[in-house]
């Protein structure tokens, strides 16, 4: 939903990418510090009870490892570093991501269990519909209410309400939304894959 909105964002990175380049980071090296920012970030919500303001840590390492996972990309076609391994292994960090920072959320008791494992299956099947349907030659960019940026910016949001006012509350209405938003996404991502076989003989 906000495919749009990211190519404008990514395109505002330019400056950011080549400051990376400077210093030597290469796009993979860039998935790999978001991978870590991502385990720091599940940490700070597995612990967030020892300090309330674990939880804007967590939120400030979450949005960082959405934007490693964003100038990764820019920084690979700027310098036309882009290579089929390293777009697997972005998608595979970018997975391993979503599940880690979900349990950090469930392990710190932040959401009902249950709930929360709706939205990390929800999230994981998000990315799975769109690699199934890409192989198969079916378009799935911007398909779907809740691609990862989508879901980064809600559970920040909740995340953020959670230190101002009863966090377990806060963060269990984020994980509910999440979990049937994402799973929705999946739902409207398998309706789409069946409509474009249909038109194929």
């Amino acid at each position: 939903m906000l495919t749009k909105l990211k190519k404008k964002v990514q395109a505002m990175l330019t400056t950011e990418a080549k400051a990376a380049h400077k210093i030597g980071l290469t796009p993979n090296m860039v998935s790999g510090i978001g991978i870590i920012l991502a385990f720091l970030s599940a940490f700070a919500y597995a612990e967030w009870q020892t300090h309330l303001l674990y939880l804007l840590l967590a939120t400030i390492l979450l949005l960082f490892s959405g934007f490693c996972d964003a100038l990764d990309g820019i920084l690979a076609r700027l310098y036309h570093e882009t290579t089929v391994f390293g777009g697997f292994l972005d998608s595979l960090l970018d997975r391993y991501a979503d599940a880690v920072v979900y349990a950090g959320i469930i392990v710190g008791g932040l959401c009902d269990s249950v709930w929360g494992l709706a939205a990390l299956i929800g999230s994981v099947l998000v990315s799975y519909s769109r690699a199934r349907a890409e192989a198969a030659g079916i378009k799935m960019e911007s398909v779907g209410i809740a691609e990862r940026a989508e879901r980064i910016i809600i559970l920040s949001i909740a995340s953020i309400t959670a230190i101002f006012w009863q966090p377990k509350t806060a963060m269990n209405a984020g994980i509910i939304l999440l979990a049937i938003l994402s799973n929705l996404t999946v739902l409207q991502r398998s309706l789409h894959v069946y409509k474009e076989l249909k038109k194929k003989p």
